[in-house]
């Protein structure tokens, strides 16, 4: 997709900002919980 396929996207459909926004906030608290638990794991 083009940027401004995106832009006249998101445009029309403002609520698809909001969650975008919600996925990429999930997204990276997943990521720092799964580096978290990784971190304090003792190996064999």
């Amino acid at each position: 997709m083009a940027d401004e396929d995106i832009k006249s996207y998101l445009a029309e459909n403002p609520r698809m900002i909001g969650a975008l926004f919600t996925m990429l906030l999930l997204l990276t608290q997943a990521g720092n919980a799964s580096a978290s638990i990784a971190a304090s794991c003792a190996g064999p």
